[in-house]
């Protein structure tokens, strides 16, 4: 698979994207050591403001869409990408938990900002039917941005002193500042006129598709299976090998780096998008069976059930991922892909808040019973999809009627 899409639009986006996420993965690479070592605040002190920023993020992420849709999503992504990079220099004068907060809460904005921008962007700037393609090599090279970030953060946590973190700051500084450089070869995205009747924010009030929001929300819990549930699985419940951990994450990276695109294939309409969702749900049920078998068996069972899980996972992701993008593109009316693209957001942001919780309580704390229950949950989220899918389809206005051909 090309790791760049074609020349134009979509390939200033990806690189854009590439160059930015390396720097977005030496900070969450490194962020928690200089935090607690450099900066001097407690474990609870960074989850606390975490937990705020997060909580920012999702309330402001749907009026940064609006205005994405108003004011032009490339000139709201500039700015968001320059702001990002004042925020990400500014953390190097922090020196307490305020100071941490107050940067944090600026840079959740800015962060809604630029998803809800970027989702604006690709809608003005691509054909409809290479948007979800579009979304799928952004994500293939942010993988590979934020596994070249993580890599790179190495060498700073080894010698592990304040000038060590500082430069990654600081290289994650000018990666929002050249990110925002190479977007500058996007014409520009005119903005869409608000409608002069009727309520502004109506992604809130598209009743099918929050529905659809929350499914989806919900079903991205999986994301923290490998992050969260699976590395503490492996090492408390299972006679696997540490590393072992590290190999599920690789299988992962390398499967979406090569076949995110792939699978992206057939959810450019609704209804693909919806299948693909089910599909989804499936494949997670599955990876959470293989996962749950692998605890109390032998070294020979339990390493082939992981790393079968893992790839079952890595399957179901990209169809999740894929579907989420058709149905949120497909669901927008013209004038409201920025507000649209931020409501989708505030699904994922959700489930990343809700995740840690119910994962370690049910694969952790439940062991063998609760790996199943997640199966089943995920099998049920995505086989509800496909309806709520139709249910939205049904209340979009109808499509208007072609114009004559002149005849002779």
């Amino acid at each position: 698979m090309r790791l760049l899409p074609e020349p134009g639009p979509s390939r200033t986006l990806a690189v854009s994207t590439l160059i930015n996420t390396v720097g977005r993965g030496t900070w969450l690479t490194a962020s928690a050591l200089f935090l607690t070592r450099s900066v001097g605040l407690t474990v609870a002190q960074v989850g606390v403001a975490l937990t705020v920023t997060a909580l920012v993020s999702l309330v402001t992420s749907t009026p940064m869409g609006y205005l994405a849709d108003r004011l032009g999503p490339r000139g709201l992504q500039l700015v968001a990408l320059v702001a990002s990079a004042g925020c990400t220099a500014a953390l190097v004068a922090v020196r307490s938990f305020a100071g941490f907060l107050v940067v944090g809460v600026l840079m959740a904005v800015a962060d809604s900002a630029s998803r809800g921008a970027r989702g604006a962007l690709i809608a003005g700037a691509v054909p409809a039917d290479q948007r979800v393609r579009t979304r799928a090599y952004l994500r293939a090279v942010t993988n590979v941005g934020i596994s070249v970030g993580a890599l790179l953060a190495g060498f700073a946590l080894a010698v592990d002193t304040r000038g060590a973190y500082v430069t990654l700051i600081l290289l994650d500084c000018l990666t929002y500042l050249l990110a925002a450089a190479v977007l500058l070869r996007l014409p520009p995205v005119p903005p869409v006129p608000a409608p002069t009747h009727g309520p502004r924010l109506i992604a809130l009030r598209d009743r099918p598709f929050l529905v659809f929001t929350v499914l989806d929300g919900l079903m991205s819990m999986h994301f923290s299976l490998s992050t969260i549930a699976l590395p503490l699985w492996i090492a408390g419940h299972t006679a696997a090998p540490r590393w072992l951990v590290s190999a599920c994450l690789l299988v992962n990276t390398v499967v979406v780096v090569l076949f995110q695109v792939r699978a992206s294939r057939g959810t450019e309409d609704l209804a693909g998008a919806g299948r693909a969702a089910r599909r989804a749900g499936v494949f997670i049920g599955v990876a959470c069976v293989l996962f749950a078998g692998a605890g109390g068996v032998s070294v020979a069972v339990a390493v082939p059930l992981l790393l079968a899980g893992a790839l079952a996972h890595v399957v179901g992701e990209l169809w999740h991922a894929a579907a989420g993008w058709g149905v949120s593109f497909g669901l927008a009316p013209a004038h409201a892909h920025g507000q649209y693209q931020g409501a989708y957001g505030m699904g994922m942001q959700l489930g990343s808040m809700v995740a840690p919780v119910v994962v370690t309580t049910l694969a952790i704390g439940w062991g063998v019973p609760g790996w199943l229950l997640l199966g089943g949950s995920f099998l049920l989220l995505g086989a509800l999809v496909p309806p709520v899918v139709r249910w939205a389809a049904r209340t979009r206005p109808p499509a208007p009627a072609p114009e004559p051909v002149p005849t002779a």
